[in-house]
């Protein structure tokens, strides 16, 4: 069994003037979408929820949903969707960004965009969804040196965990950027995972400090969406 881990950003509609847009999944698009993945069958899972799936213990037709950076669009406008659906998503947040904003767009022009704070963060945890780690600064692990990387993932696990008063087993490489030395950081640091932004489903002999994840953009159709869950 292979299973589809797909991974959003922000859940909110944008001007067509905004860099990157293709982050920006409209939340009508969004809901059409959580919709169809319940008419035909599929739970929505966490990767704390799918885990077995992941690993091949369980069987059954289930979709990863993932968030990156913590934003406070998924609260506000996918939350409502996953509870309609009753389905559990994983968002990876930003350690030292709890509260503040995409200060690490600011410089391809990214608009600022709300992250979420403490008590946002553990309302998304108390609606049954799980808070992963995402660095302390959002970094490029790949452009810095390994004092530092190992620093950046083993820290933002200790600091969300303070925060949230919960264990935070899983870890998300910002941009995908990551190399064996940081697999085994996140090893160390004592995550059960991470994942990457590698094209493909995930599969139970994946190395699971390089688990592969499936991008959903603003401009993708609904059949778009549906070969990504189906073939991808």
């Amino acid at each position: 069994m292979t299973v589809p881990i797909l991974v959003y950003h922000h859940i909110a509609a944008v001007g067509s003037s905004v860099p990157f847009r293709s982050l920006f999944v409209h939340p009508k698009r969004f809901a059409s979408q959580m919709r169809w993945l319940k008419k035909l069958g599929y739970q929505g899972l966490s990767v704390r929820d799918a885990m077995p799936y992941i690993k091949g213990e369980k069987t059954g037709k289930v979709a990863v949903l993932t968030f990156d950076d913590g934003f406070l669009n998924v609260l506000e406008n996918a939350a409502p969707v996953l509870a309609e659906c009753g389905f559990t998503a994983t968002n990876y947040f930003v350690a030292n960004q709890i509260g503040g904003s995409n200060i690490w767009d600011k410089a391809i022009g990214i608009p600022e965009m709300a992250c979420m704070s403490v008590t946002q963060m553990r309302e998304w945890a108390a609606l049954g969804h799980e808070v992963g780690a995402h660095t302390l600064d959002h970094v490029n692990l790949n452009d810095t040196p390994d004092n530092e990387a190992r620093r950046q993932i083993s820290e933002s696990k200790s600091r969300l965990e303070d925060m949230l008063g919960a264990e935070v087993p899983h870890f998300c490489y910002p941009y995908g950027a990551n190399n064996q030395t940081h697999r085994v950081m996140a090893r160390e640091a004592g995550f059960q995972t991470a994942v990457t932004t590698i094209a493909a489903r995930a599969k139970p002999n994946d190395d699971p400090f390089g688990i592969p994840r499936i991008y959903i953009r603003r401009n993708h159709t609904l059949p778009e969406f549906l070969y990504r869950v189906y073939f991808r």
